[in-house]
């Protein structure tokens, strides 16, 4: 479990083939990782790693198949920046929202644009995600945890605090560019909890029958 407060960004410094798979190593200059453990949870760029050959500033990490093809891990190369997260320790400030690592799916970057000290960048996303977006909701990009500022037909729009853009990848951020997406989890259980054909909706005759109409 992650909060999409991102903790340093690293670079891929390599990456090779591995029986169809991907191994990509890392390099993170400014995070210490002597404390880590071989199989840590390290969130890349969104996306949740297990990490091995761990050494003081770097790790490797195997990509499969499956995550190449639903994420951008498949687009990085040697000298990509990537946002890094470790896994969320139990009484850790958190100060984001709750981010699992598994990407819902990829977005595209189709406007950057200054906003005062801030900017505002609008992302393009599959219709099958943009029902969970919701105005002042929360979405991570790219493993960012960030606040939704307003919803079109088939974009939503982000704004981007100094300090976000100076400490993560969104500096790098060009129209084009494609991000992976995590959807709030909340809304998804909240989408179950309401019924998806297989569950009992959360209706008015629902709440009846369960004595919660008073």
């Amino acid at each position: 479990m992650f909060t999409g407060i991102i903790k340093t960004v690293g670079e891929i410094v390599a990456q090779r083939a591995v029986g169809g798979d991907k191994r990509l190593t890392i390099a993170t200059p400014e995070l210490s990782l002597e404390d880590f453990a071989e199989g840590e949870s390290i969130c890349v760029a969104g996306v949740c790693l297990t990490a091995i050959d761990l050494e003081a500033h770097a790790f490797s990490a195997d990509v499969s198949v499956e995550t190449l093809a639903a994420t951008t891990l498949g687009d990085l190369s040697a000298g990509s920046r990537v946002n890094i997260e470790p896994s969320l320790a139990l009484g850790e400030r958190l100060g984001g929202h709750l981010v699992s690592g598994h990407v819902d799916g990829v977005g595209q970057i189709t406007a950057v644009n200054p906003a005062a000290r801030s900017t505002a960048i609008s992302i393009t996303a599959p219709d099958s995600l943009l029902r969970y977006v919701a105005r002042k909701g929360s979405i991570t990009v790219d493993g960012i945890s960030l606040t939704v500022n307003a919803l079109a037909q088939a974009t939503f729009e982000l704004n981007i605090i100094p300090h976000t853009w100076q400490v993560t990848t969104l500096s790098d951020a060009v129209v084009g560019s494609r991000v992976n997406l995590e959807v709030d989890m909340v809304a998804r259980y909240v989408e179950r909890l309401i019924g998806d054909g297989s569950t009992p909706r959360l209706d008015k005759d629902f709440l009846t029958e369960h004595g919660y109409d008073r």
